[in-house]
């Protein structure tokens, strides 16, 4: 013969354990709603874009601005502190960086070279003739740079707007450099075949940002 166990609870001790189990899933639930609404708070101030980004693009901005206003000026040793202080500063007639003729000058030949007017360099060779160009460095910056060219230019940052047919390896010569371009479109007169393009490349040293290479492009054939 089985003998069958029963357990017989009082009913206060069954409206504690209801009591309990009620308490317990509560709280439960509560603890879920408050998490699920905390996780996208936390999803969106990870995704926000730091301020540092766009104030760096604006003094970058604003360097280049002034370096290009004071070549357009013709007021030339007024970049000298821009130039950077071991690296010196590239000049390329053409959106080619040609490593072994461009001609680089140091902050104290940039400056020498202003004064002594006659000394003239071979900064290299025109599109289309292949006649040198040999002309002292303050010609240069005033005829090949030619910045007021540039004073309703539109700018960018690290952005290419116009090349031209020569190879443009300005990302493989400078490839953690800062870069700001100057994009003249042209004139209706030659239906924009005269667009020009300034572009201003630069290198962090020491906290700061110096000027590393001055290249011009244009249309070429």
């Amino acid at each position: 013969m089985s003998t069958l166990f029963t357990f017989n609870a009082h009913p206060s001790q069954l409206a504690i354990v209801g009591l309990l189990a009620f308490l317990m899933t509560a709280t439960g639930c509560q603890s879920s709603a408050e998490t699920s609404t905390a996780i996208p708070k936390q999803s969106n101030d990870h995704s926000s874009t730091p301020v540092f980004s766009d104030t760096s693009q604006q003094t970058l901005r604003q360097q280049a601005l002034r370096i290009q206003r004071a070549l357009a000026n013709k007021d030339f040793s007024r970049i000298t502190n821009d130039i950077h202080p071991t690296r010196g500063v590239r000049f390329s007639m053409y959106a080619y960086v040609r490593l072994k003729t461009d001609k680089v000058f140091s902050r104290e030949q940039y400056a020498q070279y202003l004064e002594q007017s006659n000394i003239r360099f071979t900064w290299g060779e025109r599109d289309g003739t292949g006649n040198p160009l040999v002309i002292p460095l303050p010609e240069y910056l005033d005829t090949w740079v030619n910045a007021k060219q540039f004073n309703d230019a539109t700018i960018s940052i690290n952005n290419f707007q116009k090349s031209s047919n020569s190879i443009n390896n300005l990302r493989n010569i400078y490839p953690n450099s800062d870069f700001v371009e100057f994009y003249y479109s042209g004139s209706e007169k030659y239906d924009g075949i005269d667009w020009r393009v300034l572009r201003l490349v630069f290198d962090e040293y020491q906290g700061k940002r110096y000027l590393v290479a001055i290249i011009n492009d244009q249309w070429t054939v």
